[in-house]
């Protein structure tokens, strides 16, 4: 069965569906045109962008803040701050025209969220998660990222089906950071329709 929007929108956004749905139309028409989305992509953004970013939602505590690196579009940063209204959530973008096209969004639609222009391993801060989609392999991801993480504190980084395989090699290629690491997991999230999510997490030692 196809993914939806009628069937995403009351499972997942009910208390923010105005905003996702626009939040859709943007990415299917500005993010498009400047390029943040692929030119195909526009009768794909629910089943293959939006969707894509749900499953990450479900390993997140309440309350938590967020910070989202390589935030481009602002996936999965918006997608989460839309599917759970409880977190404080930031994006961090380093390109400006990436960063000028967020904030446009969140000026429409969620103008809590906060976006800050850097890269990640630049940036100061102290958060509870710090999420990712298609940034850099784990062994590389992991040394850009980990001092963002406030202890006790989780990476949660969206992967594909090679998951397993980059956790083994950041724990050879990564050794510095894995020593805080308390605990490391890959996830194999099943939600309903929605296509099988792998995420890795790692929590830091408190």
């Amino acid at each position: 069965m196809p993914v939806s929007r009628e069937t995403l929108i009351p499972a997942y956004f009910a208390e923010r569906s105005k905003e996702i749905e626009r939040y859709a139309e943007i990415l299917a028409t500005w993010g498009i045109e400047r390029g943040l989305v692929g030119p195909k992509e526009g009768d794909r953004i629910w089943e293959r962008h939006i969707a894509n970013c749900i499953p990450v939602t479900t390993l997140i505590p309440e309350g938590a803040s967020v910070v989202d690196i390589g935030s481009g579009a602002g996936l999965p940063g918006i997608v989460i701050a839309l599917a759970r209204p409880d977190l404080k959530v930031t994006l961090v973008e380093p390109l400006q025209r990436r960063v000028d096209f967020l904030n446009e969004v969140i000026a429409e639609i969620a103008p809590e969220i906060k976006v800050i222009r850097g890269r990640a391993e630049s940036v100061k801060g102290s958060f509870g998660v710090v999420t990712s989609r298609a940034v850099a392999p784990l062994p590389k991801l992991l040394p850009l990222s980990f001092h963002l993480v406030a202890p006790g504190g989780r990476v949660l980084a969206m992967k594909g089906e090679s998951a397993a395989l980059e956790l083994e090699e950041a724990k050879e290629l990564a050794p510095k950071p894995f020593r805080k690491i308390a605990k490391s997991a890959v996830h194999e999230i099943q939600l309903g329709e929605l296509p099988l999510a792998r995420v890795i997490e790692l929590i830091k030692a408190g």
